[in-house]
């Protein structure tokens, strides 16, 4: 009579414990052979009734379909209520899944083993459940019991379309605790002794209660602390449980063994094209005769995947047993398309809308070097442009240059820009290396030379620049795309960029430095217990600026500081914040900035969201931040999600407008401001 008991504890922990059919399959196993494999469970009950495993056995008539309600009754414990109204058939399919008078009587009797399993996942195994059912009150007093040979006759014989009531009651009964927890070798039956830190990942104690999903649980995590380890060949199989009514204990047996400590043995690397295997092997971060440990196998795929170059990265163990004391990996690679076309497209009311092509080969050289070719058409109207521009450039990166985590760029670009500040047309040449630190620290250098034709006030001087900008960037955001938006973390960053003028043509030689930091922060909401995570984010960005060595008219304009446009005061045109010439919307720009901005985000639904926010800055003709005139801004916005990041439309107005200064400003872009 212990069969039906060894069935249905076993289904409680296999749905409790996420197992795969296996589990079910060993089970069956269990009830046929009568053998202690999987999870078997026994205990002094008996068992009456037939069970029903969700096959109908007889015969079935066609009838229409009797329509219910169910009320389950809560046992005091939330997450066990949880699990109750998931496991239950009469309340999940009571909406969607009508069905006659008879299958309504298997669905209710089918109810209880359901029932009884997530009871038991919970360590009540000695749990009741009890079902009635009734027409309204004042239609007939009776009441049927779920397990009753009548139900299905009372059923039938309900007016056509009257909704009947199934009312469920659940007892728990006394909560189980683990007894005994033994480890064994499964082929010996030998107890095996654990470390400290074993036991300390597989958590099983004397005395916890006996609840599914932690027994379950345990031997996953057991085999990954002994594969950490260096134990590749490790073995944990389903544990074995003995059910003790007498001291409303679980005694628990896991079959499992460690095997013999590997290192990484030979690396086979398949699947590769284009991309040139001594590349792949140089980046790889684990090699042969290191430890092996999954979670550092597991880092150098994703590292590898990280290229961009790959579509697919799997690794897997080479060999089933050990080869000369390691243990080999086979990765397999598969290439993603090498070239790509875009576009690229913004608005706002100072710039004006601005629209262009990209296209871009990710491979260039077969060592994941990229080509981006990009060509903008700038300045289609906008309150703080003169007429069309265009930007046009050439972007090149290698990835670990002369040295892993070291990466190399270089642009060559050609630009015409007519803002109302000045009018510029340049020509740029810049390289650098950029090196990871460490997770979160960037480091980067390189020297940069621009030749400009620039008229400002009605005057045109000639400039060729020469600058070797330094940097370094903290990120711990754990957001790699610029476009999806941070939920938490800090972003920040500071830069000098030492550098000189050559005059020629109406303006003079000149020594200057620019510095300047920003930094960025975001705080969800969720920490305070007002929302769900990443719904409601609090963003905060502040920026400082300085330029040292050469005064306002001394640098070239498009050297100068300026703020204003979605990058730093919203609600004031781009160049619109700092000093103007005269009562006109001629900006001179200056020699130091600070700005800052709080913002709120909310998600709403599944794919929009709101944001308002508060903008401040100002610039100065000292070279010390925090003087000249603050401008303030305020404004909102709207937000669809799509799978590339959020599309942003922002609607800000000054509240301090500037003489002749836009009275509200549009912005449309793809991510968020910051």
């Amino acid at each position: 009579m212990t069969h039906g008991v060894i069935m249905r504890a076993g289904d409680a922990l296999r749905k409790a414990g996420g197992a795969d059919e296996r589990w079910e399959q060993r089970c069956v196993q269990v009830s046929s052979k009568g053998v202690l494999d999987g999870l078997v469970l026994t205990a002094n009950r008996v068992v009456t009734g037939v069970t029903l495993w969700g096959a109908a056995t007889g015969c079935v008539w066609a009838a229409d379909p009797q329509p219910y309600v169910t009320h389950l009754e809560s046992s005091g414990q939330a997450d066990l209520d949880a699990a109750l109204k998931s496991s239950s058939d009469l309340l999940n399919l009571q909406a969607t899944h009508a069905v006659g008078p008879f299958a309504l009587a298997g669905r209710v009797r089918s109810e209880y083993d359901r029932l009884r399993s997530a009871l038991e996942s919970y360590g009540y195994y000695e749990g009741t459940v009890q079902i009635s059912l009734h027409r309204a009150k004042e239609k007939d007093a009776v009441v049927v019991d779920g397990t009753s040979p009548a139900l299905s006759d009372w059923l039938n014989g309900v007016p056509a379309g009257e909704k009947v009531t199934a009312d469920i009651t659940v007892k728990k009964g006394p909560l189980y605790h683990l007894g005994s927890v033994t480890v064994v070798d499964p082929k010996t039956n030998a107890p095996v002794s654990l470390t400290e830190a074993q036991q300390t990942a597989f958590g099983l104690k004397t005395g916890q209660d006996a609840v599914a999903q932690a027994v379950l649980g345990s031997g996953g995590s057991l085999l990954d602390v002994w594969r950490e380890e260096g134990h590749a060949l490790a073995q944990v199989d389903k544990p074995r449980a003995y059910l003790k009514p007498q001291t409303h204990t679980l005694d628990i047996v896991y079959p499992a063994s460690a095997g013999p400590v590997l290192n990484i043995g030979v690396i086979d690397v398949d699947g590769l094209k284009r991309v040139h295997e001594s590349f792949v092997r140089r980046r790889m971060t684990v090699q042969e005769g290191q430890l092996y440990q999954p979670s550092k196998i597991e880092a150098a795929r994703q590292d590898l995947s990280s290229l961009g170059v790959f579509s697919n990265v799997a690794v897997k163990d080479g060999s089933t047993k050990p080869v000369n004391g390691t243990m080999p990996l086979d990765f397999t690679f598969k290439e993603a398309k090498r070239r790509s076309v875009g576009a690229e497209a913004g608005y706002s009311t100072d710039l004006g809308a601005r629209v262009g092509a990209t296209w871009t080969h990710y491979n260039i050289l077969g060592n994941a070097e990229r080509l981006k070719l990009t060509a903008l058409i700038t300045g289609l109207g906008g309150s703080a442009q003169q007429g069309l521009g265009y930007d046009v450039y050439a972007d090149f990166m290698k990835p670990d240059f002369y040295s892993r985590n070291q990466n190399l760029s270089a642009r060559v670009e050609a630009l015409r820009q007519l803002f109302w500040s000045y009018r510029q047309t340049a020509f740029l040449v810049n390289a650098g290396i950029t090196r990871k630190i460490d997770k979160h620290w960037n480091v980067n250098f390189g020297l940069a030379a621009e030749q400009e034709k620039i008229e400002q006030f009605n005057v045109s001087r000639d400039y060729t620049i020469i600058s070797a900008p330094l940097g370094a960037t903290f990120d711990n955001t754990g957001v790699g795309n610029p476009i999806e938006p941070a939920l938490h973390g800090v972003r920040a960053s500071i830069n000098a960029t030492p550098s000189v003028s050559l005059g020629n043509k109406g303006s003079g030689t000149s020594f200057f430095a620019i510095l300047n930091a920003s930094a960025s922060t975001y705080f969800d909401l969720a920490h305070l217990g007002l929302s769900k995570p990443g719904r409601s984010i609090i963003a905060l960005r502040g920026m400082i600026g300085s330029i040292q060595g050469a005064s306002t008219y001394d640098i070239p304009p498009d050297q100068r500081m300026y703020a204003g446009g979605s990058a730093t005061v919203r609600g004031y045109r781009w160049q619109g914040v700092g000093p103007q010439y005269g009562r006109t919307r001629y900006a001179i720009g200056g020699t130091s900035l600070d700005a800052g901005t709080i913002e709120y985000r909310q998600r709403l639904f599944k794919s929009f969201g709101m944001a308002g926010f508060v903008d401040a800055g100002q610039v100065g003709s000292s070279s010390m931040p925090f003087t000249g005139t603050l401008r303030v801004g305020a404004g909102g916005g709207v937000r669809y999600y799509t799978p590339i990041g959020p599309v942003r439309v922002d609607i800000a107005v000054p509240l301090n407008r500037a003489y002749r200064g836009d009275k509200w400003d549009l912005y449309i872009g793809l991510g968020e401001t910051f």
